[in-house]
């Protein structure tokens, strides 16, 4: 079920002109780019089987990365329903057909909530377009079946609203009053850990860096433009070149008797001796 649904979600990222890595034993399963639009994604056959660690690593590389987080899946307990959001650990999940739609900038407005189905209201251009189709509050109270003050309540503000009545509204006055659930969204959320002596030294050299867990590589580093993935350790990932290729990112490999070929690569006392960023960003340019 997986291997299919990751197979007929790779194939439509490539025919949209994504350019597509996939991966195994990560976080996520799919890195996709065109253009500035990154994409990480989890392919899973039930949504529920994300873990709050695996998602809160997904948010954590997505907000560094400036990437989207997306959970794929088929079900969560039961089918996923077309053109409904649901959430998970703070990521989205959708089916494939409305990721599909989402894509081509066809975005629902109806989410799973502990409430069951709900759409959220844009008070003012509810109360523009009741105005502008001249119904009154209570034509439209009684058309959906409630009070004339929820009716105002819609109005006043941005309002959560059951999908029953989010239908009998959308029949009167049309789709322009909800708002659309924009899946790609790209996290804000601040990326913290415990840090290591390899981060403190990216640190000192002006750059920011954090740790990383379930990824190809052990450490992420940011200055201004330039993105430094770095792999501690003399196991490295072979899909780290990839990644950071598709990515725009150097490699680095830290390793401690192994050297790694055909990759920049330095033992720890070699790192520490860089007292610059600029030296550093240059031993790594060396290798393109």
């Amino acid at each position: 079920m997986k291997k299919d649904l990751l197979e007929k979600a790779s194939i439509f990222l490539l025919r949209k002109g994504y350019t597509v890595k996939t991966l195994t034993r990560t976080c996520f399963d799919i890195v996709a780019r065109k253009d500035e639009v990154i994409l990480l994604i989890n392919i899973l056959e039930d949504a529920n089987g994300i873990t709050n660690e695996a998602a809160d690593e997904m948010r954590r590389l997505s907000s560094w990365l400036k990437a989207s987080p997306i959970i794929i899946a088929e079900k969560a307990g039961e089918p996923l329903l077309d053109n409904v959001v649901y959430s998970r650990f703070g990521i989205y999940a959708v089916n494939l057909t409305t990721f599909k739609n989402c894509e081509e900038r066809k975005f629902p407005f109806v989410m799973r909530s502990k409430a069951g189905l709900t759409a959220h209201l844009i008070g003012n251009k509810m109360r523009e377009k009741r105005q502008e189709l001249d119904i009154s509050l209570n034509t439209l109270a009684k058309r959906l079946g409630v009070s004339r003050r929820m009716v105002a309540k819609y109005e006043s503000g941005n309002s959560e609203i059951l999908v029953n009545k989010a239908e009998r509204l959308y029949d009167i006055i049309g789709s322009s009053v909800f708002e659309r659930i924009n899946i790609f969204k790209v996290p804000s959320q601040e990326m913290t850990s415990v840090k290591s002596d390899i981060t403190k030294k990216f640190d000192d050299l002006g750059f920011n860096s954090t740790q990383t867990k379930k990824v190809p590589f052990s450490v992420i580093a940011k200055k201004k433009k330039e993105l430094v993935f770095t792999e501690v350790g003399d196991k490295t990932s072979p899909n780290l070149p990839a990644l950071s290729k598709l990515l725009e990112a150097d490699s680095l490999v830290i390793f401690k008797k192994k050297k790694p070929k055909n990759i920049p690569a330095l033992t720890k006392e070699e790192f520490f001796e860089f007292e610059k960023a600029n030296e550093l960003i240059k031993f790594l340019k060396e290798f393109e």
